[in-house]
């Protein structure tokens, strides 16, 4: 069997943990393979919202195993809270969740050391959301880094002492913040505890031996396309590979092992925090579509900038990640408007181009917009694609067109069973 692949295709935020619970009942196996806690994978059930930070979002499933992959930093304290907020809900994690012994832990001062860095860049702050994401991966790459694995060997509290120390020498380069140390450390070792009940695997052996078994497996993305460490608005980036490629580091499989690649984009656009976004909105219809679509961070609780679709940006991050299927979420928060615009080209240096430049905050860009009629009607009920209001399916075929790919899946709702097939 192969790998099937959901991520997302903007700047994060599109979606994705709705439409891997939809699709979770076909898979076995369901792995997160990059980023961290910084995620927020939102999913409504009974209708009750519930975000899953670190945890695969195929946990709500009976009978699918759900494997935290070695490209993931894993955060102790935020695990514990989330899976003892599962376990309230009667979800069964100890029986469906798996640890890759090969994944990095952020440690309190990690956090502290985001934090400090932060705080310290003044107005060129990168839109960190200070959970310890980026030293974690530095200290990945400068193999000085704690794992999963590490826990139950006889010197893991003198490996954890040694790095902690490493991290208050590096503390000393930025000015002071408040950050209760011994309290967090408290918690970080309390929560080592905890999941050392959680079943931890060697996580690249679980995937391809499922592979060799015939199993389905879907593998996870987080944050989106457009932050990944290479191809995204550098530096305003997370500190993971976040599209296609990753899966293969984050989990351990071969490139030939991917057959799917499904790629998740709101019907307009967000972004959180800082750094480039050419079609954003500073107008009262960029605050009606945050309204509309309670655009705030899952896991920051942030507002998000709001925008156009912006197709060349779509375009440009179905290349990089070989999409073969379109999910489309957020349909519904554009019911209301009477007219929808979409970005088809940038003017940048006064030529044409529908591609993107080096530099996205390149102060001669200018989107150029196609403005279309709106569907100006509920969608919710829709369940079938013959029922959509006609500006609705020309929307959807003009974007078709335009990216070379299906859309799908269409989202018209929060819920769970708020989405149609479109193909």
């Amino acid at each position: 069997m192969a790998v099937d692949v959901l991520l997302g295709l903007q700047w994060g935020d599109e979606g994705k943990g709705k439409i891997v619970d939809y699709l979770a009942k076909d898979y076995d196996l369901v792995c997160r393979f990059q980023g961290g806690p910084n995620a927020g994978h939102t999913i409504y059930v009974d209708g009750e919202k519930i975000v899953l930070h670190t945890i695969p979002s195929g946990i709500f499933h009976a009978d699918l195993m759900n494997l935290i992959g070695n490209g993931v930093v894993i955060d102790p304290i935020t695990l514990k809270m989330e899976v003892e907020k599962l376990l309230t809900h009667g979800v069964p994690v100890m029986d469906r969740l798996l640890l890759s012994q090969k994944a990095h832990m952020i440690l309190p001062t990690h956090r502290m050391l985001d934090a400090a860095s932060e705080a310290s860049k003044g107005k060129d702050k990168i839109g960190s959301t200070l959970r310890g994401i980026g030293p974690t991966y530095m200290d990945k790459t400068g193999r000085n880094g704690l794992r999963i694995g590490d826990i139950t060997t006889p010197d893991f509290i003198d490996k954890y002492e040694a790095l902690k120390h490493k991290h208050l020498s590096l503390l000393e380069m930025y000015p002071e913040i408040e950050f209760d140390l011994a309290g967090e450390e408290e918690k970080w070792l309390s929560s080592i505890e905890f999941i050392k009940n959680i079943k931890s695997v060697s996580g690249e052996y679980y995937v391809n031996h499922a592979l060799e078994k015939g199993q389905r497996i879907l593998a996870e993305g987080a944050q989106g396309s457009m932050l990944d460490i290479d191809f995204g608005t550098y530096p305003f980036v997370t500190s993971s590979n976040t599209i296609t490629s990753g899966v293969c580091n984050g989990l351990g499989i071969a490139p030939s092992r991917i057959k799917d690649v499904i790629g998740i984009t709101k019907a307009y656009c967000t972004r959180v925090g800082s750094g480039p976004f050419p079609t954003e909105l500073h107008d009262e219809v960029g605050e009606a579509i945050r309204q509309h679509g309670k655009e705030f961070g899952a896991t920051t609780g942030r507002p998000r900038r709001c925008g156009w679709l912006d197709l060349v940006q779509l375009k440009y991050t179905c290349m990089l990640n070989g999409v073969t299927k379109i999910a489309m979420t957020k349909i519904d928060v554009l019911n209301e408007f009477e007219s929808i615009s979409v970005a088809e080209s940038y003017i940048v240096d006064g030529k044409d181009t529908d591609e993107l430049p080096f530099d996205l905050n390149d102060p001669t860009l200018e989107p150029v917009y196609t403005a279309l009629p709106g569907w100006n009607t509920k969608t919710n009920s829709i369940r079938n694609r013959h029922d959509m209001p006609k500006p609705l399916s020309s929307y959807i075929k003009g974007i078709e067109k335009y990216l070379g790919t299906p859309v799908y899946y269409v989202s018209v709702g929060p819920g769970r069973d708020e989405l149609f097939l479109n193909h």
